[in-house]
């Protein structure tokens, strides 16, 4: 029987990074695009959450390509959307035109950054200390 090798942890955060980056220009793009969702939108930020869609696919890609800048976009993504989580909690309102639910998608694609971030940050720092082990062995 042949072994199916395991997809590695970085492969794993870059499937994840493209496909988050996919749903979120598709159910971005089709709200701009004047599908109505069925709950109250804050028009900058679903603009901004689109626009991020193709940032989260394109460090998908990077990731996946094994490019060191994943790590550098990856740790941007999770600083920028914890940044405009911080804003949206400063401007947060019950009755303003910020739904609740708005603040736990940020809250959620906030820690999924920053899980994704940490994944590819341990994967590149055990990769290093395993090529230095080899080294001085």
């Amino acid at each position: 029987m042949q072994r199916v090798p395991r997809p590695t942890p970085i492969r794993l955060a870059a499937v994840a990074a493209a496909l988050f980056g996919l749903v979120t220009l598709f159910a971005g793009g089709r709200v701009l695009l004047g599908v109505d969702p069925g709950y109250v939108v804050f028009k900058p930020l679903l603009i901004f959450n689109t626009l991020m869609g193709m940032a989260y696919f394109a460090v998908g890609v990077l990731a996946w390509r094994g490019s060191a800048i994943a790590l550098r976009g990856a740790g941007a993504i999770a600083l920028v959307n914890l940044g405009v989580l911080a804003a949206l909690l400063m401007r947060w309102e019950p009755q303003g035109p910020i739904a609740r639910t708005s603040l736990l998608a940020m809250g959620f694609r906030t820690a999924v950054w920053a899980v994704l971030f940490l994944v590819l940050l341990r994967a590149r720092g055990v990769g290093r200390a395993g090529a230095k082990g080899e080294r001085a062995g």
